[in-house]
């Protein structure tokens, strides 16, 4: 049997009259694909919303430290080591001394105060690496009274920490190991990640409108006037949105349990040293689901249900579905069936090609609201379908 090498996640979405990613000018973002352009939720939009998402299915109930982004970390280890009873002044030289030691990328170096805490760019830090770090600098100043030997002593004990950090169990977070990190420090590690999002994009052309409206002002209602407090106007757009993820089990196994990449579904490697990863993929699946992303929730209400999840588990490299689409399908056609119907119908046409040509051995479960088929896959509800790829990574088989 093959081994659960990498779990694909396909979804069908349908949002109308919302605004679920902005551009930078406050527009629906777009994507050109084929012989038309859609509208598109960006993979850190959909992240990021996963990531943080408080339900009976969040990561942080999977008891694995989560993590901290923020261009304040270093503010923050400050602020902590003054709270176990070291001075303002100590505090701050020490946050300096990590920056100087090339712990983060420097920011307002030149600035005084906090402001000189802030890093060039938002730096994603685990819990359990705040933690250390604030633990060492406080058992430093609490030994150096001196601002200059302080930050002295942190520089010399930072080029031996390095092995130590890395060596903390989950020390990185949660994030991390899903998501992965870049960094320039010569302190922290860099994690590879374990789950690739794509941009989810409309398997229709763009339905977009511009939303025109006015802010009613009480008191001059209030005072028998006409007139408004403000005339906005701003874009909505409506669409079924195809969404695709992938799940490298070894990398994410890996990123969570230290174990080598290439020992991950080794024989003599037991199911319990799979468990925590197979167990991330259950709350994943629920997350892709069921969490919506986007912007002007109070007036737009963008929440919805997946109508079809598919997930395919195998050896092989993963491929999108996304080519089923190229050519963007017709609002409405002919054969009278809805247009959910007929993007299920096209997905399982790429599949059945797909199969044809390469004779790929996934396996594969579906969820989905309308009587539909899919190539050489079983139907299931989505806690079936979460368990099923919890139970194949434990197991190491599909």
């Amino acid at each position: 049997m093959p081994i659960p090498r990498f779990i694909q996640i396909h979804t069908l979405h349908t949002y109308p009259a919302a605004l679920l990613n902005r551009d930078d000018a406050g527009l629906a973002k777009r994507l050109p694909l084929g012989n038309a352009v859609r509208t598109r939720i960006s993979s850190q939009c959909l992240k990021r919303h996963w990531r943080v998402t408080e339900d009976q299915f969040s990561l942080s109930k999977l008891d694995v430290p989560m993590a901290i982004r923020s261009r304040g970390t270093l503010e923050l280890i400050s602020k902590r080591i003054q709270d176990e009873g070291i001075s303002e002044s100590l505090a701050q030289a020490a946050a300096e001394a990590l920056r100087d030691a090339g712990l983060l990328d420097k920011g307002g170096k030149d600035k005084k105060g906090e402001d000189a805490l802030k890093t060039g760019q938002a730096v994603l830090l685990g819990k359990p690496e705040i933690d250390y770090l604030v633990k060492r600098c406080v058992d430093l100043a609490s030994a150096e009274t001196d601002v200059k030997t302080l930050k002295t002593a942190i520089a010399q004990a930072l080029k031996d920490e390095k092995k130590n950090i890395e060596a903390l169990k989950h020390g990185s977070g949660l994030e991390s190991a899903l998501f992965g990190r870049m960094v320039t420090s010569d302190v922290l590690a860099s994690r590879e990640a374990a789950v690739y999002v794509a941009h989810a994009f409309t398997v229709h052309q763009a339905q977009v409108e511009n939303d025109y409206f006015t802010v009613v002002d009480d008191l001059l209602q209030d005072a028998g006037e006409l007139g408004s407090a403000g005339i906005f106007d701003t874009e909505l757009a409506s669409g079924l949105y195809y969404g695709y993820v992938v799940i490298d089990v070894p990398q994410l196994i890996q990123n969570l349990e230290g174990i080598d990449f290439k020992d991950c579904f080794a024989p003599d490697t037991p199911a319990e040293r799979r468990a925590l990863a197979g167990r991330v993929v259950q709350h994943l699946l629920h997350l892709i689901a069921t969490v919506s992303p986007g912007a002007k929730r109070g007036s737009t209400a963008p929440f919805d249900w997946a109508k079809f999840v598919l997930v395919e588990a195998g050896d092989w490299q993963p491929r999108s579905l996304a080519g089923a689409f190229h050519n963007a399908l017709p609002l409405d056609d002919k054969s009278g069936n809805s247009i959910r119907l007929r993007t299920v119908e096209r997905l399982s046409q790429e599949i059945a090609a797909m199969d044809a040509a390469y004779g790929a051995p996934l396996s594969r479960r579906f969820l989905a609201l309308d009587p539909v088929t899919v190539p050489g896959a079983e139907r299931l509800n989505l806690g079936q379908l979460a368990d099923w790829a919890k139970e194949i990574i434990e197991q190491g088989a599909c």
